[in-house]
């Protein structure tokens, strides 16, 4: 069969259910993944013909994204951070949004390593041997937050936990696959108190959907995504902001940060959690769509 008529057959079975943009990025991620071709292809080679044992997986792809599973379980990874990471139903499929997350706890601990560096210098020390700066990421889910952080500062040391021991599961191949050196930890931040290690940075992606929420949602993410790392109750939305401020409070270094991606309808309520008494630099920062998805605050 012609390559370019399965993109027609795409677009026919799939354009009622998606936007015809998000179609044409099934169909070419598809392609890219089974059979190694790139999206300009049929630019290339318009009359492409391919067999049917090539055919077969760009329509059992097809069948499943009719019942709305989401492209990225379908071939088992996505792309975070410039990074490939192994993703199934146990974890949330890393967002663009959590990406701008990363790059601000990147900035913030490269510019604390060069504060340290300068120290060091002046006490004619170094930062070999122990990590300069030790991160914590609570519910790690798929890894891509302690990964990334991991890959991207080297003289750190990236602890990360989750309730969920199948999603540790995950988070650990995801580690190995792109030579990541985290410790993780299997545990419940409602319930766990300390952590016998010192820590100078927490970053967290909670649960903040409120059940209310869902009727804005679409089906790929409701009926696939766990709903464990997704739904608050209504009427406790910040339950897992509230333990995660108390946590760091009681376990942060001095002068340590916690970086918190937010439920973009309670950006205000979420940075009246951090206690002036206690926290300097309440910041909270729009994501690229415009929408309030991000806090960060330094203990003092």
């Amino acid at each position: 069969m012609l390559l370019k008529e399965i993109k027609t057959i795409y677009h026919r079975e799939l354009d009622a259910l998606y936007s015809k943009e998000e179609v044409v990025s099934f169909f070419y991620i598809a392609i890219q993944h089974y059979l190694n071709l790139e999206r300009f292809v049929l630019a290339m080679r318009p009359n492409l013909v391919i067999s049917k044992k090539e055919e077969q997986p760009l329509f059992e792809t097809l069948a499943q994204l009719k019942v709305h599973r989401p492209i990225q379980y379908i071939i088992g990874e996505t792309h975070f951070m410039e990074l490939d990471f192994v993703v199934n139903e146990a974890v949330l499929i890393p967002r663009p949004e959590t990406e701008d997350l990363v790059r601000w706890v990147i900035e913030d601990v490269r510019s604390v390593k060069c504060e340290i560096l300068q120290k060091n210098k002046q006490a004619k020390t170094s930062l070999n041997g122990p990590a300069a700066v030790q991160i914590l990421d609570i519910g790690t889910g798929s890894g891509c937050i302690a990964v990334a952080l991991a890959k991207n500062l080297p003289n750190t040391k990236v602890f990360a936990l989750d309730v969920s021991s199948h999603a540790l599961e995950v988070a650990r191949t995801n580690a190995i696959r792109n030579g990541a050196s985290v410790t993780f930890i299997t545990a419940d931040i409602l319930s766990l108190k300390e952590l016998e290690v010192p820590i100078n940075v927490i970053v967290s992606n909670p649960p903040y959907v409120r059940e209310s929420e869902k009727r804005e949602m679409e089906p790929n993410v409701l009926d696939h995504e766990p709903g464990l790392a997704l739904f608050v109750p209504d009427d406790d939305p910040l339950l897992f902001y509230k333990k995660i401020v108390q946590f760091a409070e009681n376990n942060l270094a001095k002068r340590g940060s916690l970086f918190l991606e937010i439920n973009q309808y309670l950006g205000e309520e979420t940075k009246s959690l951090f206690n002036a008494a206690i926290w300097t630099g309440v910041q909270l920062r729009k994501d690229m769509y415009g929408n309030d998805r991000m806090v960060s605050a330094t203990l003092k």
